[in-house]
């Protein structure tokens, strides 16, 4: 594509990996779209997840993990946090911001991809399992955040003195990961030891970006029509011109000193211009990888597809160059 910014890519999808994926495709078709905020689909779906959990923490001791959730605390704010450490000297840590959409989940949801990650990457995965939206204010999500940030990356926690940290979110948790690093430039010096973010087509403004309220009923796995009101449902004391600003819509932040990031959105994701404008106001003050993936519809990470597995593995090929660049052994 002729004038496309540098920092944007078109993932080289094989013809193979392009057919799986549209066969994915048609069956997501006939699924329901995704709807938020009846709370009793809610608990039911929270109830399930942690009954499919059981057994978790043995399941990643068996692959040579070692695995501890904590009750962490900066100030006033307390937060656990699940803590995933590679078989091997860490050489970085990994702060990972789970999904869905704020108001369902906890940190043991990513246990699959952070042991890969731990593994692959030789790092330690600090996963925050903070407030969910159903019980408290977006503003309570990105407090716990940043209390687990400012946690890790404080100089008095010695076991990640010095090691480079990454910034991990997806989806919702993009929005979090954002949302907290524009808050923690008020403590210069631990912000300045972020020393990447990657990010899964994250939502970055709560009002809605034009594909966000361009989405059709079609929308493949979203409730395209629904999505401005639902979003505007996690904020209901607020007007549209509150909600635009940041952190709550951390697109209109001030991007100055972030680190380099690693982004990917899907090309049928409604929140496809979410990444495309961060993307864009990022890339004046570091580099940032854009990465747009043909066919692609939102949370291909958690597809059985040839496609999700070869983004995450590039994910992992970042992070590790990253530390890399940054890992200096005591």
């Amino acid at each position: 594509m002729d004038g496309q910014p540098a920092y944007l890519t078109r993932w080289p999808a094989s013809q193979q990996e392009l057919k799986q994926l549209k066969a994915f495709n048609r069956k997501l078709a006939r699924l329901p779209r995704l709807k938020l905020f009846n709370r009793w689909v809610l608990r039911l779906t929270q109830t399930l997840l942690r009954a499919s959990q059981l057994g978790g923490a043995r399941r990643l001791r068996k692959q040579g993990l070692s695995v501890e959730t904590r009750l962490i605390s900066t100030g006033e704010v307390r937060v656990p946090v699940r803590i995933i450490r590679p078989p091997t000297p860490a050489k970085g840590v990994v702060l990972d911001i789970h999904g869905g959409a704020w108001v369902i989940g906890n940190a043991q949801m990513n246990d699959k991809f952070n042991s890969a990650m731990a593994t692959a990457c030789d790092v330690t995965v600090v996963s925050v399992d903070y407030r969910l939206a159903v019980s408290a204010p977006i503003e309570a999500l990105i407090e716990d955040c940043l209390c687990a940030a400012r946690w890790l990356l404080d100089g008095a926690n010695s076991e990640f003195a010095g090691l480079p940290v990454t910034l991990v979110g997806e989806s919702a948790g993009g929005h979090l990961a954002v949302a907290t690093l524009l808050q923690l430039k008020r403590w210069p010096d631990l912000f300045a030891r972020v020393k990447g973010a990657l990010l899964y087509y994250g939502v970055y403004d709560l009002t809605g970006t034009p594909s966000v309220r361009a989405a059709p009923p079609d929308t493949l796995l979203l409730d395209g029509p629904g999505m401005v009101e639902a979003m505007r449902g996690l904020t209901p004391e607020l007007t549209d011109e509150q909600r635009r600003a940041p952190p709550v819509s951390p697109l209109h932040g001030d991007f100055k000193g972030f680190p380099p990031a690693l982004m990917f959105a899907g090309e049928l994701d409604p929140l496809l211009d979410d990444t495309a404008l961060l993307a864009e106001r990022w890339s004046n003050y570091a580099a940032v990888e854009f990465q747009l993936l043909p066919s692609t519809p939102h949370g291909v990470i958690h597809f059985p597809v040839a496609l999700g597995s070869a983004v995450l593995a590039h994910a992992h090929r970042w992070i590790a160059a990253t530390n890399d660049a940054f890992y200096q052994p005591g």
